[in-house]
Formats: structure tokens, C-alpha cells, sequence
């Protein structure tokens, strides 16, 4: 047979996330901050959902026997009662006022113009005088934005003497140099980008070079720190020939390599390798733009007398309950049954949303206090009593799937006695020691940060010798292992760290 087309059926099983299932886990999985813009958002699609505002909550918690005819709602969340079922002839309620919608509607549009006549009465009433109007453009014209390296170096180029033809050419050179102030593009491929001899692109080169800060469109680190000491006059120092000379040496310190190079006593050597750290080692980190990030805590744990207690932070989730409006609606027969399986629908989203909303807390808030429970004596002592713990015990001692715990703790802090941590800081592999004890290894990361730390600098120790000073503290480790943690910790190895 030919090529050709058919058509087959086949039958198969998959399993497939349920969309009420993805927006579940999608909240479970979120930070606060992000979670609060996701439920903005679901506000936003459902007419149905309604935030209670913080006044009206104030007045409940103060009142919660008071019954005003709205739905009750919880501490966390405004939630239906379980037994409202949603149906036209089931929800209508004896003796309970039904709203008029289109009385409801009228009052609404009626109030919109009347704010609209209010407004355009009191801009007539208050136009802005031309000194007014002055005075708010010269406000906005103070407005401070930072300038970046770029635009910097832009505004240097128009105050040299290049013509145009040097100009667009340095124009070229300061948009290949990236944020730290360094050219990224070779000489010879802006040669053959603005089809120029590259003595011509080295001459505009060397102008950009001459720019602030001193250093920026060096093409390596030696450059850079050889343009900064030029600039100072420091041609003829030792510290310029090092770099010049032995500037492999230098990043491998090996100190007395380059004493022997220079000719120079290793004294002298170590006064201008301080000399030369002085130096900026990135011009443009000036220019960088300063990127704050704030984390709000999704638990709180505090010291109680002689326990703790866990609570979670609501402030940033809004509460919602169902608008009575829409209950109302189902309830009066006058609607067609499209609008009523609208509503009905809107409503099922909405009760799933705010569920989804009460068990995510409630997950969290479990997974905090096993947090606690087992790290009752970090709560205490501090990170050298951080114990091992797993996602799966946690998960087995709080009834959920380990993929649960692992959604759940992903991007979210807590604030303890000893400080705002991530979730999964807490969650750690261990090692024993000569008692038998589990012991973190954050933890032993601790002790290997501190024991360097203490150290002699002219004779520093190896990972050797950190490993029978481990083992004297009961800390059973290998060697490797104390390499690797001492690379996470961001430690150089011993011949790096000797300090003549």
C-alpha cells in the first residue's frame, strides 16, 4: 500500500488534573503576596464573590452572637453553611427579604451620575490656576530616577569632541558593555559589525575608557584594574606590575611566586595585594539598580511560657463570602433557568475557592506546628540544635502526600524566636554521632563556618584536620564530605586562604 491517510480510534486511561483540582494546588503553592493578587484576580472574574472589608470583621469579632441576616462566617474565611443547597425552589427562605435587583440597579446608576455631576461641578468650581499648573509640573520634573551605566556613558560622549562618524562609534562600544561595565564584544567583531579597521574601533576604545567610572570598557579583570591604577597615576607601583605581570599568580595567591617574580620581600608583596583589593573590581555595580525583595512570613511562632504556639498570617489573604444579592436572585423565581445555572455555577466556584482558601491555611498551619514540634529545641538554642527531618515524616505525621508538604513549604517563610526562616531551611539530611544522635547537617555547615573562622591564617587548616576536630565533638564526617560543605559555604581551600 501507499502513503496515505486513515482514520483510528483507541481507547485509553490518563489521569488528568481537574481544573478545580489545579486552582487547589496552585493556592496551596503560592506565597501570600502572590496568593492575595490570585484571589484579586478571582474576584474579579466571579460577580458572586464579595471581600468582607476589615471594619465589618472588626465588628463581628466583637459581636459574634449578633445575627444581621448575612451569612456567618468563620475566623479565617467567609464560608456557606454546608447545608445551603442552591437550588430556585430550595433557597427560598421564609419570612427573609428578597431584593429587588432592579430597584437594586437603578439606585446604583442613579448614584453613578450623581457622583459624575458632583465631579464635573467641583472642576469647574476648582480649575488649576497657570501657577498651580507650574507648580505640579515642576514637581513631577523633580522626580529623581536613577540613571543607568548606559545613559551615564551617553551623556559623557556628548561632551567629548569626537565627530559623528567617533561618536557612533562609541555609541556602539557603550552598547556592548554590559551592567558590570565590562565590553563583552571583541574589538575584532565590532570591526566587522561597523565595517571599520580595528585600529579605528581600538582609537574610540580607548577614549570610552577614559570615561567615570574608572575602569569601565575594560574587556577582562586585568584591564579593568590596570585602567584604575593608570588613572591614579600608580604606573611605576609594585602593585601595577603584579597585576600586569602575574596576574595568574595573583588569583591563585601564590604569594611567594610573585615575590620571587618582583623581586620583592613577601611583606611587601601582602601590602600591595591589600592595596590592589581596594581596587573595583566592577565599575558599573554603582549603576546597578538596587532590587529589594520582601518576604511576609506565612507562619508565626512564639514563645508561650514554656511552649509555642503556631499561628498563620490572614492579614494578606482577603476574606470572602457569597454576595447575598446573587442568593437573592436564585431565590426569586422571576429569573430564566440560563441565568439561574449562571449563578448556580458562579456559586459553586465560589464556595470551591473559599475552601480551597480554608484548607490551604489549615495545611500550613499543621506543617508548622510538626515544624516546631520536632525543632523544639531550635526554637530554643539556636541553629546548632537544628535537628534532620524529612518531607515525608512531616507529610506521615500530618496525613498529607509528601507532595503536599513540598507545595506547601515552596517560597513560604517563618517567623520564629531565632529569626524569619524559609520553610525548607527546616528540612534537612543528617548525620550521627558517636552517640548515636541524629545531627543536621546545617548544623555541622555551622560548625565548619565557625571552625574556619577561628583558624590561623598563616597556617590554615585542611579538611583533614576539620574532620578529627569534628570527630574529637562526636561528629562523624568524612573528608569529602567536609570539601563539599566547605565549597557550599563559599571557603577557599587551605593553600588559597594562607595569609604570609
Amino acid at each position: 500500500m501507499g502513503p496515505g491517510l486513515q482514520l483510528s480510534q483507541r481507547l485509553t486511561q490518563s489521569l488528568v488534573l481537574a481544573p478545580q483540582l489545579q486552582q487547589s494546588l496552585a493556592l496551596l503553592q503560592a506565597p501570600s503576596l502572590e496568593l492575595k493578587a490570585l484571589v484579586q484576580q478571582e474576584l474579579q472574574q466571579n460577580p458572586v464573590l464579595e471581600e468582607i472589608s476589615e471594619q465589618e470583621l472588626d465588628a463581628r469579632d466583637k459581636s459574634p452572637g449578633s445575627d444581621d441576616g448575612e451569612t456567618p462566617i468563620t475566623p479565617d474565611f467567609a464560608e456557606p453553611p454546608e447545608d445551603v443547597k442552591f437550588d430556585a425552589a430550595a433557597e427560598r427562605l421564609a419570612n427573609d427579604p428578597v431584593d429587588d435587583f432592579q430597584a437594586e440597579f437603578e439606585k446604583l446608576v442613579q448614584m453613578d451620575q450623581d457622583w459624575r455631576d458632583h465631579f464635573s461641578q467641583t472642576n469647574v468650581v476648582t480649575r488649576s490656576s497657570a501657577e498651580d499648573e507650574e507648580r505640579r509640573e515642576f514637581m513631577f520634573n523633580s522626580i529623581t530616577v536613577e540613571a543607568s551605566l548606559a545613559q551615564h556613558l551617553l551623556e559623557q560622549v556628548r561632551d567629548t569632541d569626537l565627530n559623528d562618524e567617533d561618536r557612533a562609534i562609541a555609541e556602539l562600544l557603550i552598547g556592548n558593555i554590559d551592567d558590570y561595565g565590562y565590553l563583552m564584544a571583541t574589538v575584532e567583531e565590532l570591526a566587522a559589525t561597523a565595517n571599520l579597521p580595528v585600529e579605528k574601533i581600538l582609537s574610540v576604545l580607548k577614549v570610552v575608557q577614559g570615561f567615570e567610572p574608572a575602569g569601565v570598557g575594560a574587556r577582562d579583570l586585568r584591564e579593568c584594574l590596570l585602567i584604575q591604577l593608570e588613572r591614579a597615576g600608580k604606573t611605576e607601583t609594585i602593585e601595577y606590575r603584579i597585576i600586569r605581570d602575574h596576574m595568574d599568580a595573583l588569583g591563585k595567591r601564590k604569594i611567594p611566586d610573585i615575590a620571587r617574580g618582583t623581586g620583592q620581600p613577601v611583606d611587601e608583596i601582602q601590602n600591595a595585594l591589600a592595596r590592589i583589593a581596594r581596587l573595583e573590581p566592577r565599575p558599573g555595580r554603582a549603576f546597578l539598580p538596587v532590587v529589594e525583595q520582601y518576604v511576609a512570613p506565612e507562619v508565626f511562632v512564639a514563645k508561650n511560657g514554656e511552649d509555642f504556639t503556631v499561628t498563620t498570617n490572614d492579614e494578606q489573604i482577603p476574606h470572602l463570602r457569597i454576595s447575598n444579592v446573587y442568593k437573592d436572585l436564585m431565590s426569586a423565581g422571576e429569573n430564566n433557568a440560563e441565568v439561574r445555572n449562571y449563578i448556580r455555577e458562579k456559586i459553586r466556584a465560589g464556595k470551591f475557592l473559599i475552601k480551597s482558601l480554608h484548607q490551604r491555611q489549615t495545611t500550613i498551619c499543621n506543617i508548622g506546628k510538626e515544624i516546631v514540634k520536632r525543632q523544639r529545641e531550635f526554637m530554643e538554642k539556636g541553629v546548632a540544635h537544628l535537628k534532620p527531618m524529612t518531607m515525608s515524616q512531616v507529610a506521615d505525621a500530618v496525613g498529607v502526600h509528601e507532595t503536599t508538604v513540598s507545595r506547601a513549604v515552596s517560597g513560604k517563610y517563618i517567623e520564629t524566636p531565632q529569626g524569619v526562616f524559609e520553610m525548607k531551611y527546616f528540612f534537612t539530611a543528617g548525620l550521627q554521632n558517636a552517640h548515636g544522635a541524629d545531627v543536621s547537617n546545617t548544623s555541622v555547615k555551622d560548625m565548619i563556618a565557625e571552625i574556619f573562622k577561628n583558624e590561623n591564617t598563616a597556617k590554615p587548616l585542611s579538611d583533614q584536620e576539620v574532620v578529627k576536630m569534628l570527630t574529637a565533638k562526636g561528629i562523624n564526617i568524612a573528608r569529602r564530605t567536609v570539601a563539599k560543605y566547605r565549597d557550599e559555604l563559599g571557603i577557599l581551600p587551605s593553600n588559597l586562604r594562607r595569609v604570609y
